[in-house]
């Protein structure tokens, strides 16, 4: 277990973060990988089409599963915890594989893929072997959060990252042997997803043999945690994942109502992949937080002081590329082979960005410290206003201004996430206010 009673250094911090991010950093990369493998292969248009569908699908159903790894960072510290905690977990990664399997009944599949989604039938076959390909997925990744939620709480970050690692060998080797066999696109950019999930799953489960030894055996003063705390912590985190999902669904729908909607599309997961780049260390922050805040929120200054840092070095770096030609030659030349054209439509909207590497240090700030202080539901909330005022601006600026849809849906995304963080702040306030007093009482 982290010793949260004994001050904690800047280096140590660091230290801690470091594998953290580096595992969101290789997260970012298999979307592109698999997506080279499928592209490569006969029918690329309908196949990626598929496959996007395919794990976009699985996301929204796997998001409840999400926040498994904050609330066991947060709440596991005995063998009844853990054992609580465990159960929880399994329980809902049997839920989500069963709401997973709903989709692939053949009237509800072709109700979603025809009167929904308005497919090809060509692209529904397609989209329903991707589907197939993924069953196990949204069970995987919860049961792999949990263990490493554990391995998070007794501060052997390095694991994860491990666990990363051995995920995207197998994604890859899975792709190279799937990709030699006489079968469809979608079938090897699934299967090897499906596959490097997995594996990372069981590979995690192994390495956490020693935390789950530690954890069975440890006792603590901390008050019980029964199954009606756990559910009443856990439902606002997994409102806020599904409510979260659908940010991008709702900025790609509203791009229809804006000049250059066929371009804006094809910029947007190239933006959104660019810059996520600089935004996962305050993706990976929120964890770093939940961990080493301590007691009453004792670590505070130390953890915003090294966030501060974070904003500052990744704002700086972004800020390089966007307001340079190295923009220019990254979305051209490498790794994104944009036309020219599509290039510079792509600039001023990564320009508007340049904030979300403060706004995604600052959220993750703010969030860990309400999860540690068991106030989750206004994590919640927060996310709501985000996609509320996200949507509100889409349908202002839908009828007031004349702009293209991936500048409008750039401006949108920086003022709901600074509305959301406005929000969080006054909580975030109230609740270093209540820990000063309580420590002003006990001195």
């Amino acid at each position: 277990m982290i010793d949260n009673s004994k001050p904690i250094t800047y280096k140590y911090i660091l230290l801690f973060w470091y594998p953290l991010a580096l595992t969101w950093a290789m997260m970012a990369l298999e979307g592109p990988v698999l997506q080279a493998f499928v592209s490569w292969l006969p029918m690329q248009k309908e196949n990626l089409a598929a496959y996007g569908l395919a794990t976009n699908i699985a996301m929204i159903i796997e998001s409840p599963v999400i926040m498994i790894l904050s609330a066991t960072v947060a709440l596991v510290n005995n063998r009844s915890s853990f054992e609580k905690l465990k159960r929880f977990s399994n329980a809902l990664n049997i839920l989500v594989t069963v709401v997973y399997l709903i989709p692939l009944l053949p009237p509800v599949f072709n109700w979603l893929a025809f009167s929904v989604l308005s497919l090809t039938p060509e692209i529904a076959a397609l989209l329903y072997k991707g589907l197939l390909c993924l069953v196990l997925w949204s069970a995987s990744i919860g049961y792999r959060r949990f263990y490493q939620g554990l391995m998070i709480k007794r501060g052997q970050t390095r694991l994860v990252a491990i666990g990363t690692i051995a995920r995207l060998v197998t994604m890859a080797l899975s792709a190279i042997v799937l990709s030699y066999f006489p079968i469809d696109g979608v079938i090897v950019g699934a299967g090897a997803l499906g596959a490097g999930v997995l594996f990372e799953a069981i590979a995690t489960r192994i390495m956490a043999n020693d935390v789950v030894r530690y954890f069975r055996q440890a006792e603590s003063s901390h008050t019980p945690l029964t199954l009606r705390s756990v559910v009443s912590f856990y439902i606002p985190l997994a409102l806020t994942s599904v409510v979260g999902m659908a940010i991008n669904p709702l900025m790609a729908f509203f791009m229809g109502r804006f000049l250059n909607p066929i371009e804006s599309l094809a910029v947007f997961p190239v933006i959104d992949s660019f810059v996520f780049q600089f935004r996962s260390a305050g993706f990976s922050y929120q964890e770093v937080g939940i961990a080493l805040l301590g007691e009453h929120n004792r670590n505070e200054r130390k953890i915003r002081n090294v966030g501060i840092g974070l904003m500052a070095v990744t704002t700086i770096l972004l800020v390089g590329f966007a307001f340079t030609p190295l923009l220019h030659i990254v979305y051209t030349v490498f790794p994104y082979h944009l036309t020219p054209a599509l290039s510079w439509f792509a600039i001023l909207p990564t320009q508007i960005l340049v904030l979300l590497p403060i706004l995604s240090v600052l959220y993750s700030l703010q969030r860990s410290l309400l999860i540690n202080s068991r106030l989750t539901k206004q994590v919640t909330v927060s996310t709501i206003i985000e996609i509320s005022v996200i949507g509100l601006m889409l349908l202002l600026m839908a009828s007031m201004f004349t702009i293209t849809g991936i500048t409008a849906v750039s401006i949108a995304l920086i003022t709901g996430k600074c509305i959301a963080n406005v929000y969080l702040y006054w909580y975030y306030r109230l609740e270093l206010q209540k820990n000063r007093n309580y420590t002003i009482i006990q001195a």
